[in-house]
């Protein structure tokens, strides 16, 4: 408590800015095992541990090969940066956590990007790592920032917003929030009482950042906010992040086809990897 009080007493005199702020606080999708990816965007972004607050929104595993070397990277960060990044758990980091601290390995996760995550720790040799076995154990359900902006893997289903759910587990499998948001957009943006009504669980944080569901399934169209981005090509899926009422979805298929991105969520300017079949070119990923 008393370090809580101290750091709000630490602001700049006359400005009302606290000196221990960062300086951005930049939010990453789903990586899926891609650690070049992964780098690629930190590289992009400027990445600076000193200044920068970094969250990402789970899925750390799963699919691509370098999925070990990924999770000591995130470890060494949790020493690197002023600034504790905040790693928000996956559904696939559930697994993962099952498989590395009690053994268990079902079917439809090896065959979901499981497989590449034990192959990638047989052959480092990080298998028997009693720190990453800490680092799954220790992952964040949600994060809710200063600013009440909510940040979780998948979503959340009560009207009250996060940190209500009577099932942890729906904070990292949900999609419901995201399939809202979707539906109700048009509506919501003119105002509709309806829209807001039904929105409810929209309005108890100013903006929620998600993964786990990929803009990779929905295609580019003329009329979607997407289209008018450079990064985004003018055919084919979706490998932006998407924004729908005041959720944006972060997963641009990191895991698949698509790429990893980073985002400034004050600013929401973002930066990506080259297309993970670039980075990866003989394996399949997801």
């Amino acid at each position: 408590m008393t370090q809580i009080v101290e750091q709000d007493i630490l602001q700049e005199i006359g400005t009302g800015v606290d000196i221990n702020s960062p300086k951005r606080t930049l939010c990453v999708g789903d990586i899926h095992g891609g650690f070049k990816s992964f780098k690629q965007v930190l590289e992009r972004c400027s990445f600076n541990p000193e200044e920068d607050q970094l969250i990402c929104l789970g899925d750390y595993v799963d699919g691509w090969s370098e999925t070990a070397q990924l999770i000591e990277y995130l470890i060494s960060l949790q020493s690197l940066c002023t600034h504790k990044p905040i790693f928000i758990k996956g559904n696939h980091d559930a697994w993962c956590a099952e498989w590395l601290i009690w053994g268990k390995c079902p079917d439809i996760w090896r065959i979901q990007g499981g497989q590449a995550t034990i192959d990638s720790y047989v052959k480092t040799g990080l298998l028997t790592s009693d720190e990453h076995r800490k680092f799954f154990e220790s992952l964040s359900l949600y994060h809710i920032d200063k600013q009440n902006r909510g940040f979780v893997h998948g979503g959340y289903i009560s009207k009250n917003g996060l940190g209500y759910e009577a099932y942890q587990s729906n904070y990292y499998w949900d999609r419901d929030l995201w399939t809202l948001a979707l539906l109700q957009h048009n509506n919501y943006q003119d105002g509709s009482k309806e829209a807001l009504s039904k929105a409810r669980r929209f309005e108890k944080h100013k903006e929620v950042f998600i993964g786990h569901t990929t803009t990779g399934n929905w295609l580019v169209k003329p009329h979607l906010p997407e289209y008018q981005y450079s990064e985004q090509p003018k055919q084919g899926r979706i490998i932006t992040p998407m924004n729908r009422c005041n959720i944006w979805n972060m997963d641009t298929g990191g895991g698949f086809e698509g790429r990893l991105t980073i985002m400034d969520v004050d600013t929401k300017e973002f930066w990506q990897s080259d297309n993970m079949r670039t980075l990866y070119p003989d394996e399949r990923g997801r």
